[in-house]
């Protein structure tokens, strides 16, 4: 799997391709499909598949001031992507440029010039080009006239609807584990370095791994039954604080993994936070001792939820 980024042409052994072209942030179950065909037709003409993902999303360009909304860092989008038998991940740098190229553009720009594509594969409501003035129509227009085949594929719904990242993250904002882990086909995960706190989690008997919440969607604050993924392939179990921490001043927004059975150095390793299961708000205790009784009820709650068998998809 090779990661590149849009500066500079495609290398000679990876043009020609199919190139599987959106924002996937989450690559939930309707963007997976958009890469398994994207997949399916370059093994079938025997070129590479290259995923094409945005960077910053164009959300988050137009609208700087919004409140974070990220499900996946490019760092996880390039694992998903490899997972889903992608060749490469080109990242399409989203800046004021980028907004300005015309849908016809962008097309002869990245697609032709740089990417020498064989054939483009979108999903139906994808847009692109200044103004989002190009569609899969007009993909499929551009594409005969430069010699590129175009194809879009349609959503993937399930009883409720669409699947959308929008509906995984009202789900992770309720607190709806279930529901967002099945949509994107695994569970939502925060990864990020472990960083030095204030180490009153030790004092307590419940040391904890700190993880800055960066750029990711909020959920809903709250202890949740969580597992964590190490640099090593060692998964853990354990139960997790996101939020301001009421009880201790000052308040600070932050992801606290406490992991059962677990005493190793996990200070300036890149961990993966799973959100299993939510189980209760956020409350502020009258004194530490209060806190680690509540402590001790949520570790047994979360080490039984984790015992379970997991339900079916």
């Amino acid at each position: 799997m090779e990661r590149l980024d849009s500066s500079a042409a495609l290398p000679a052994h990876l043009r020609g391709g199919v190139i599987a072209l959106g924002n996937f942030d989450g690559f939930h179950r309707g963007h997976q499909a958009v890469v398994g065909t994207a997949v399916a037709e370059a093994r079938a003409r025997g070129v590479p598949a290259v995923v094409a993902t945005f960077d910053p999303h164009p959300a988050r360009f137009f609208k700087p001031e919004s409140e974070p909304f990220t499900l996946t860092t490019l760092d996880q989008r390039e694992r998903l992507f490899a997972a889903a038998g992608a060749d490469a991940m080109l990242v399409i740098r989203f800046d004021a440029e980028m907004a300005a190229k015309t849908a016809e553009a962008f097309v002869n720009d990245h697609l032709v010039a740089r990417a020498g594509a064989a054939m483009v594969v979108t999903g139906e409501d994808f847009t692109f080009g200044r103004g989002r003035s190009g569609t899969v129509d007009s993909m499929r227009v551009l594409g005969a006239a430069a010699g590129f085949a175009a194809a879009a594929v349609s959503p993937v719904a399930d009883g409720a609807g669409t699947i959308s990242s929008s509906r995984i993250r009202a789900a992770l904002r309720d607190g709806d584990c279930g529901e967002a882990a099945r949509l994107l086909t695994r569970p939502f995960a925060i990864e990020g370095a472990v960083e030095h706190g204030a180490k009153l989690g030790r004092t307590i008997g419940y040391p904890t791994a700190n993880v800055a919440l960066g750029a990711y969607l909020r959920p809903r604050y709250g202890i949740y039954a969580v597992r964590g993924r190490l640099p090593d392939g060692r998964v853990l179990e354990g139960a997790a604080n996101l939020g301001i921490r009421p009880t201790f001043d000052p308040p600070i927004e932050l992801l606290e993994a406490f992991f059962f059975d677990f005493a190793g150095d996990l200070y300036g390793q890149t961990i993966a936070v799973e959100f299993v299961a939510y189980l209760r708000p956020e409350a502020k205790f009258d004194g530490l001792d209060a806190l680690v009784a509540q402590m001790d009820k949520d570790c047994a709650a979360a080490r039984a939820i984790l015992a379970a068998p997991a339900p079916l998809a």
